[in-house]
């Protein structure tokens, strides 16, 4: 089987491949026309991508049987013509929510102790101790999750280390479904909502954390 790499991907992930029997191809700067010309020089069985986009015209002439995007969601790829012609899509949910957790983190903070401006004017020479001393902090103040899948669970934990309660409205939820409750990791202490609107309304932070689709848009 011959998979295409179109897109950065870590050594260790493409030696795994590899030992799995598989001829490898990594092309990692690969996009639009250069990605479909690709496709059918190599007739390659299997893409990977992470953000480089798959469209229809991609597909048309190539000889795939599966797209795999190395990441959550599968925005980025054309599903339905991918389905048109019977190839496959999937992806690696909840490989990368602990690293998205952290970075959600790092603006939260960022935005609370205005890292970026800080860093701007101390580089312009300016050093104003009192003006950014000035923040808020997060203990006590609520966050407010839209989405509740890995990303958002792992988002949950870190806040609940803050010290933040946490307002979660997510579509499993709604539902009203009491499986979906009772589904809900222990370790999480989390107050569930009714609405979208409902979470705003109660978050000093809110956080989005929906897969991309018609209907979340």
């Amino acid at each position: 089987m011959k998979v295409l790499i179109a897109d950065q991907f870590d050594q260790s992930g493409i030696d795994g491949i590899a030992a799995a029997g598989c001829e490898v191809l990594y092309e990692p700067d690969l996009a639009d026309q250069q990605l479909a010309d690709a496709l059918v020089s190599t007739k390659a069985d299997v893409l990977v991508v992470r953000s480089t986009r798959v469209t229809e015209a991609m597909l048309a002439n190539a000889s795939l049987s599966l797209v795999v995007r190395a990441g959550a969601g599968v925005n980025t790829i054309d599903v339905d013509a991918a389905s048109r012609r019977g190839i496959y899509v999937s992806n690696c949910p909840g490989k990368n929510a602990a690293a998205v957790a952290e970075l959600t983190f790092a603006l939260i903070l960022a935005l609370d102790r205005r890292i970026a401006e800080n860093v701007i004017d101390l580089r312009a020479g300016t050093w104003n101790k009192k003006e950014y001393s000035n923040a808020k902090g997060l203990y006590g103040r609520t966050l407010g999750l839209l989405g509740f899948g890995s990303i958002g669970q792992e988002v949950a934990r870190r806040a609940q280390a803050f010290g933040m309660p946490v307002l979660v409205w997510s579509r499993r939820f709604s539902r009203d479904s009491p499986a979906a409750v009772a589904e809900m990791p222990e370790d999480l202490d989390i107050a569930i909502v009714k609405a979208p609107e409902d979470v705003a309304a109660g978050s000093d932070v809110l956080s989005v954390h929906l897969a991309l689709a018609t209907e979340t848009r």
